[in-house]
């Protein structure tokens, strides 16, 4: 049971924070060079939690040395507020590609994300998905699904936490938690709270 838990949670870990923070800093970049020069600079006066810079009905992709897509930021809405350093990011959605183009995508009524790109927080039913695949092999990995209310990732530590609650799906499995703590360094899962789970055993 925790194998599985540990292979969804880890491939999560560590493309969704770096796609993120690789679309924004992109889109940030290009933001920058195509905004123009005051001709007179001026003392920046003091501001408020105010953002300083918008972005509406964006897409940001992100492509590997040989021209094929690794990921895709999409949202309504993004705002960077200078004095938190936090960008905002309304009805996001993201699409990423592994080097073997497995797809992990999420989406949430808002994103969060940090300047330095150390944390990421997916809010209000937020959904990841790492969908099924067959392996060279032949054997086949069932589709891995998390849904919550709350997901807060740290890039540093590789830690992945909720403190609201989880419901985790691999397949027909199911398992539920008031909470969750996934260290990738470590390989340890805690499901918190009131934990139930589901176990369908393959047939045959």
């Amino acid at each position: 049971m925790k194998r599985y838990l540990y292979d969804g949670w880890e491939r999560f870990l560590l493309y969704l924070p770096l796609l993120v923070m690789g679309g924004l800093a992109l889109g940030t970049y290009w933001l920058v060079r195509s905004t123009p020069l005051p001709e007179v600079a001026q003392v920046e006066r003091v501001r408020g939690h105010e953002p300083d810079y918008f972005m509406h009905g964006f897409s940001i992709k992100t492509y590997d040395a040989k021209g094929v897509m690794r990921s895709e930021v999409l949202g309504d809405v993004a705002r960077h507020f200078p004095d938190t350093k936090w960008i905002e990011i309304d009805a996001i959605r993201i699409r990423s590609y592994d080097a073997k183009g497995r797809l992990t995508t999420a989406s949430a009524l808002k994103g969060l994300t940090n300047d330095s790109g150390t944390e990421v927080q997916l809010l209000g039913n937020a959904i990841v998905v790492r969908e099924a695949e067959t392996a060279t092999n032949g054997k086949m990995t069932p589709r891995m699904e998390y849904r919550g209310e709350f997901l807060h990732a740290f890039l540093d530590s590789e830690i992945v936490r909720s403190h609201q609650p989880v419901t985790l799906t691999r397949g027909k499995d199911r398992f539920t938690a008031d909470a969750m703590e996934f260290d990738n360094v470590d390989q340890v899962m805690q499901l918190r709270g009131r934990v139930r789970g589901t176990l369908v055993p393959d047939p045959g």
